[in-house]
């Protein structure tokens, strides 16, 4: 069966999904041969302002950079956030072909904020005199991924994952070593940034160097994961 019609299989699912969990929890689904566009089917945008024809986000770009889904067949309660701070509580299916590729992701995300307001109100009523202790209900997520961070367009994926990656840098890019400049790349590599097309030029961009030097950047590190092996 060819890719696109496992993945229409699953279409009227995202609708199913959220009816059962409510107008709180926003279920998208993602075909990853559209890296641009990825998102073909989504209910309850609204939570986390995205649409079909958006981009996947940095952990979905991640995982297929990865391989994560050679060994899981799907990741659960994570941790994801919205472009205005809000929190998620996060779910994502991988979907693969026979030969065992990944060609896309079924993804559920639960306003984590309404529900808390929800359990607050339980627990001042059920309390009676006492102050509820904090809850943190942020769940387990897998230790090896980023917290994940729901854009819609590609360019706005590729900036949040530019910018968390050297916020924290003390040196400036203009001052920076070749061997600090390749540590970011690197970071960024595995993280999937280069998956999606504009990666080469926003990162040049951000580092101040040539898309050639990038290039060169990449070429070296995979050699050298090559290597490992």
């Amino acid at each position: 069966m060819q890719n696109t019609a496992v993945l229409q299989m699953y279409v009227p699912l995202v609708s199913f999904i959220a009816s059962i969990l409510g107008k709180h929890s926003e279920v998208v689904l993602h075909d990853l041969s559209q890296q641009e566009t990825s998102i073909i089917a989504i209910e309850n945008g609204h939570i986390s302002g995205r649409k079909v024809g958006d981009a996947p986000t940095n952990l979905v770009l991640q995982v297929l950079q990865d391989k994560t889904y050679l060994k899981k067949e799907f990741i659960a309660n994570y941790k994801a956030y919205g472009k205005n701070g809000k929190v998620f509580r996060s779910w994502s299916y991988f979907i693969k072909n026979q030969a065992n590729e990944l060609i896309g992701v079924l993804c559920v995300n639960s306003d984590v904020e309404h529900f808390e307001k929800a359990k607050e109100w339980i627990d001042s009523f059920l309390h009676i005199g006492e102050q509820p202790q904090e809850v943190e209900h942020t769940g387990r997520r897998d230790a090896e991924h980023l917290p994940e961070h729901l854009h819609g367009q590609a360019e706005d994926v590729l900036a949040s994952m530019i910018h968390h990656t050297m916020m924290d840098l003390p040196t400036p890019p203009e001052r920076m070593t070749v061997q600090e400049k390749m540590e970011i790349v690197k970071k960024l590599y595995h993280q999937g940034a280069f998956q999606l097309k504009g990666g080469v030029h926003a990162i040049s961009k951000q580092l101040k160097s040539s898309e050639p030097t990038i290039y060169r950047y990449l070429q070296k590190i995979k050699e050298e994961e090559k290597d490992l092996l």
